[in-house]
């Protein structure tokens, strides 16, 4: 299981529990990821911890001073 944290700009469009699926984007160096369709963005995740799956769950959402972030969790053990 592996979790990655997303920055979500407007809050009220997923819930915990959600099953989620991303998009994959490269840039020269790194990966990001955006929970579709555009309701978050993660930050940029280095080559060599390319996610796996491309499906995962909603394990929280949190909304602090900086703005509202979602935890989501991907099984990679069968991928």
């Amino acid at each position: 299981m592996r979790r990655i944290e997303f920055k979500m700009e407007r809050p009220g469009f997923l819930e915990v529990g959600q099953r989620i699926t991303v998009t994959e984007g490269v840039l020269p160096s790194n990966y990001y990821y955006t929970i579709d369709p555009a309701l978050a963005m993660s930050p940029n995740i280095p080559l060599r911890e390319r996610l796996k799956s491309r499906e995962g769950t909603v394990a929280d959402i949190i909304q602090n001073s900086r703005g509202y972030y979602v935890l989501a969790d991907f099984d990679e053990d069968d991928v």
